[in-house]
């Protein structure tokens, strides 16, 4: 069976778009695991097991300078800020929706009440 052309061209196009999604879904999925590893670190770090961190602690800053100098732009301390508010907001990682990206999250993060945030969610 052979196919016209704009056909050919419509099915390989619907490949190349679902296959794309697809890439956007997994790297969003693992780049929001990874933000939550990374700031349930930082707030064991900083808290040692207490309620709250000790004031004037600048883990975040030593953290940003070390990130930056090895990965580049991303990781400076408002985001690590993001990152650490993520954590506590969403501890639990299968409670998560995937379908959500990283601003979606860092924007919900910043509800203080977090009942709206379920709402949004």
């Amino acid at each position: 069976m052979e196919l016209a052309k704009n056909d050919l061209f419509s099915i390989v196009k619907e490949i190349i778009i679902q296959s794309r999604l697809k890439v956007y879904r997994a790297s969003n999925s693992e780049l929001i695991e990874s933000y939550r590893q990374i700031g349930k670190l930082i707030v064991e770090d900083e808290q040692q097991g207490k309620a709250q961190a000790d004031y004037g602690k600048s883990t975040l800053k030593n953290l940003s300078q070390q990130l930056t100098l090895e990965f580049g732009k991303g990781f400076d301390e408002r985001n690590l800020r993001n990152i650490k508010s993520f954590f506590k907001a969403f501890p639990i990682w299968y409670a998560l929706r995937h379908e959500l990206s990283w601003t979606h999250y860092r924007l919900l993060s910043q509800i203080s009440n977090l009942k709206p945030s379920a709402f949004y969610l």
